[in-house]
């Protein structure tokens, strides 16, 4: 007998805010007989950890090789506010009758907050716990949780409003016969996106070479780079395919130009802001497959998601030439 339910409720429907909003609710705690309490505590908590395990032989003193696991960590702490929504510490026992209680809250979100993250190796959350204070007996708590979202407005970087052009190119060598190059262009409008805007990609290739192109294949990657701080600084990096598609073959040579579009799916805004243990980012990986024993060449174009989008797709320039371009690969 005692606690039959225990309830938090927001007034966003979704459970989602910007950094910088305040959250109100209210806790909806349902007895079935009569509690004796000293209060009830409600902490709102915003941090991000990351862990994971690395193994590795070591020498004891003995001279014996043995296998050490050691668990390493990174923690920051972005907020953490408690207070009593009845009671205090200090107060005396309160019986609160059988029933339905319910308790207005409100907190303050922090402005400069990272988003919500979760990832293979650490994670950005943000929690609110409610605790029922007993005396003399074990606290209850419940917990729920809740996302938040730093605002990245694309309008205010001007290097993601402009073309963008990758430029990849390589010969083969035969028998000792050097072949005429195989280039690859592959031209985006811009390089700043929201989700659920379409990405269009054009791709010129030009093969003189004697060699096939079997394929260029487009892949929208997640790019993320976790740190620990515990018990040493290590890093690890995860890199998750979120989108693909490909075009292509163009048989030696002939030239063509494909045009295709990828949409953007719902994924968190780049680089986490004000994370120090998590960093995000995000790149349209292209990789051109050819025929025979030659090996694969690619290449990357550097993406950034907001949540603001840009007010205007700016037209594209009308030389390309004067467009903004990554330096051209070579290879052979």
């Amino acid at each position: 007998m005692g606690i039959k339910g225990c309830e938090v409720q927001l007034d966003n429907p979704w459970n989602t805010y910007y950094a910088g909003q305040t959250v109100n609710g209210q806790v909806k705690i349902t007895f079935d007989s009569p509690k004796k309490v000293r209060g009830i505590i409600i902490r709102f908590l915003g941090e991000a950890n990351t862990e994971w395990t690395e193994e590795r032989n070591v020498t004891t003193s003995e001279g014996k090789t043995e296998n050490e696991i050691t668990s390493l960590k990174g923690h920051e702490e972005y907020f953490k506010i408690q207070y009593y929504l009845l009671g205090g510490k200090n107060s005396s026992e309160i019986e609160l009758p059988a029933g339905t209680h319910t308790y207005p809250f409100t907190c303050a979100l922090p402005a400069n907050l990272p988003s919500s993250f979760e990832g293979e190796f650490g994670h950005v959350r943000y929690t609110i716990k409610v605790t029922l204070d007993r005396p003399w007996k074990f606290d209850q708590d419940m917990k729920m949780a809740f996302t938040v979202i730093a605002p990245v407005d694309l309008n205010l970087n001007p290097r993601v409003k402009e073309q963008f052009k990758l430029e990849l190119e390589k010969s083969f060598c035969c028998f000792c016969c050097r072949s005429g190059p195989l280039a690859v262009i592959t031209s985006i409008p811009q390089t700043g996106y929201v989700s659920g805007q379409i990405l269009p990609i054009t791709c010129e290739v030009d093969n003189t070479s004697n060699v096939n192109l079997t394929a260029v294949k487009f892949e929208l990657r997640k790019l993320v780079t976790f740190h620990t701080n515990q018990p040493r600084s290590e890093k690890r990096e995860s890199k998750v395919v979120i989108a693909q598609l490909s075009v292509g073959p163009v048989n030696a040579g002939e030239s063509h130009t494909f045009s295709q579009q990828m949409e953007i799916p719902a994924l968190p805004p780049t680089n986490l802001l004000n994370c120090g243990i998590i960093a995000l980012d995000y790149d349209l990986h292209v990789e051109c497959d050819v025929s025979g024993p030659h090996r694969n060449f690619t290449g990357k174009i550097p993406i950034t998601l907001g949540t603001i989008p840009l007010a205007s797709n700016k037209p594209q320039a009308e030389d390309p030439s004067l467009a903004p371009t990554q330096p051209r690969h070579h290879s052979s």
